[in-house]
């Protein structure tokens, strides 16, 4: 009986195992036909559907008309995230694979960046903004799915943080466009209150020179009107949090399992009200751990951000394609 070894999703490898425990594992969904694994007397690791002898495990069913991507069995799951788990995993994932993470998230700040510097000039800066409007929701979804394949051990390049544009360009547009909009409307009543404070102030704003500075009274009033709307804003930003994150994994979905715009919020929306405290406490999470690489000289969010994109993919591979053990 010949033994195998394995490398896991996250990066490590296992074994030797029996094939018997390895076509256990595949029934189970911890590894699949990319998993790479080798065989003692191989010299190289392999994608498992290269093996012979695993044929038979991978052979495709008698053809059956598929369900809907909304009518997916991982809506009738529950699960438990382990917050610390998922941090720490994503930690151990970035750092088994930092070259090819690390390039790939700095690849997509350095685009996002770039096109931030672009929007400020004057005369094409329009321009570039409504582009990075447009592209920002593939060029996420990009970098979701390449720190998915990693953690699901499957083959991949850096180059994959631009699938997006060929594997969903207009539903990931949607993506982003349409729960934006949603959340941007929680925070109108803020915006129509600051603005109706700020009008008396117009006036005396206006007939400033540019590096003037502000008169104390000029300043106070500002303050005024900060303090006056602030109960206003908080109370706003409590439906645009909730909704926010219940549609955390509207892009994933939509660039992982092909979903469009539509099912992916719904999905996302059902899952995350299972638990939404604990997807609520992971975002926060991330944050803390992004601010941590903020103190560190702004350079730590280099090596943050991946940590927070590896813990998020690791939670949606916990939601969406795990049973709950």
């Amino acid at each position: 009986m010949a033994n195998y070894l394995i490398i896991g999703g996250d990066g490590k490898e296992y074994g030797p195992v029996t094939d018997e425990e390895l076509r256990k594992w595949i029934g189970e969904g911890r590894l699949n036909a990319q998993s790479l694994a080798k065989a003692e007397s191989d010299a190289e690791f392999r994608p498992l559907a290269q093996f012979p002898e695993f044929a038979d495990t991978y052979a495709q069913p008698p053809a059956t008309i598929a369900p809907p991507a909304g009518a997916a069995d991982f809506l009738e799951r529950d699960y438990e995230l382990d917050l610390g788990g998922c941090i720490g995993r994503g930690w151990e994932l970035v750092k088994n694979n930092f070259g090819l993470l690390f390039v790939g998230t700095l690849l997509y700040l350095l685009i996002e960046g770039a096109a931030g510097g672009l929007a400020s000039i004057p005369a094409i800066g329009p321009l570039f903004s409504i582009a990075n409007f447009i592209c920002s929701g593939p060029l996420m979804g990009g970098v979701f799915y390449l720190f998915m394949r990693v953690n699901r051990g499957e083959p991949t390049e850096v180059g994959e943080i631009f699938s997006g544009f060929r594997r969903a360009f207009g539903q990931l547009f949607l993506g982003v466009l349409v729960p934006g909009l949603l959340v941007g409307l929680c925070m109108v009543p803020f915006i129509v209150m600051f603005i109706i404070k700020l009008i008396p102030l117009l006036g005396q704003l206006q007939h400033l020179h540019p590096g003037t500075p502000l008169d104390p009274s000029t300043i106070d009033a500002l303050k005024s009107v900060l303090f006056a709307t602030l109960p206003v804003a908080l109370v706003c930003a409590i439906p645009a949090t909730y909704l926010s994150v219940c549609w955390k994994f509207t892009l994933p979905l939509i660039v992982d399992k092909q979903m469009d715009f539509g099912a992916a919020m719904k999905a996302s929306w059902k899952m995350v009200n299972k638990h939404w405290w604990q997807v609520f406490g992971l975002v926060i999470l991330i944050s803390l751990v992004n601010v941590a690489g903020l103190c560190a000289c702004c350079v730590g969010l280099l090596f943050s951000i991946p940590v927070g994109f590896a813990a998020l993919m690791i939670a949606y591979e916990t939601i969406f394609n795990a049973e709950k053990s």
